[in-house]
């Protein structure tokens, strides 16, 4: 089984702390956030991961190297410029399995990710979005999916002004031939383009959680992620 982490984002929203160093480098609970997330996937066993990376990608690929010393293996694929989150996919296309899971690499989400996967040939789709129930919890991310009676995503609103319950959890899973919807060059973004897409061709199952999720998104979602991560997180405990 493979992950594939999007860690491309400028974090301009963290700034100046993501002025020197990349977003997922920035320290939480002691070590960089990325780690946290590694670590999440080596302890379900999934240690085949490809790390899609952009501005001060060296010092991630400085810090993580090969994978050998967090018991997993890593390769990585490096935006030449910013091409968006389905451009840098598309960039990564020849490290890609052909089923794999997507993770946003400012996002945690402690839930069995195998079963994502799952989902993805059970409902035999092109991809599959974790979404949330915000009413469970709030997370201070404005609800941005609609879910049919038949699991499938109806509608995506990055920046909702819909009254929606759901919202994307920052974990997907897609066969590699999902790629073909995006555009051989220029950047791509998957929410705003390749998502619509997926839904309007019915090829974008859900799987909801009643798991939140928390994200480095800004200085509030950071505090609220180093306190779940210091004091509540147990490596071997995993919801669904």
């Amino acid at each position: 089984m493979q992950a594939v982490i999007l860690a491309g984002g400028l974090g301009t929203r963290l700034w100046p702390l993501t002025k020197t160093v990349p977003k997922p480098m920035v320290p939480v609970a002691g070590v960089p956030y990325l780690e946290h997330q590694v670590r999440l996937l080596q302890n379900q066993h999934i240690t085949d991961l490809v790390i899609l990376n952009g501005d001060l990608g060296e010092q991630i690929e400085e810090h993580f190297g090969d994978g050998t010393r967090f018991a997993v293996s890593i390769r990585y694929s490096r935006e030449p410029q910013l091409l968006g989150t389905g451009g840098a996919l598309r960039e990564a296309s020849p490290l890609l399995a052909d089923t794999f899971v997507l993770i946003y690499g400012d996002s945690y989400l402690p839930i069995e990710y195998r079963a994502v996967l799952d989902r993805l040939v059970e409902c035999k789709v092109l991809g599959v979005m974790v979404v949330y129930d915000n009413r469970l919890g709030d997370t201070s991310v404005k609800s941005n999916v609609d879910v049919g009676p038949d699991g499938l995503a109806m509608i995506y609103e990055k920046d909702s002004r819909n009254s929606l319950a759901y919202v994307e959890a920052g974990v997907l899973a897609f066969r590699k031939s999902c790629l073909d919807l995006i555009p051989k060059s220029g950047a791509t973004s998957l929410e705003n383009e390749i998502f619509p897409l997926l839904i309007k061709q019915r090829q974008l199952a859900t799987y909801v959680t009643a798991q939140r999720f928390y994200d480095i998104g800004t200085p509030e979602r950071l505090k609220a992620i180093e306190h779940f991560l210091a004091h509540d997180h147990r490596a071997d405990t995993i919801s669904n």
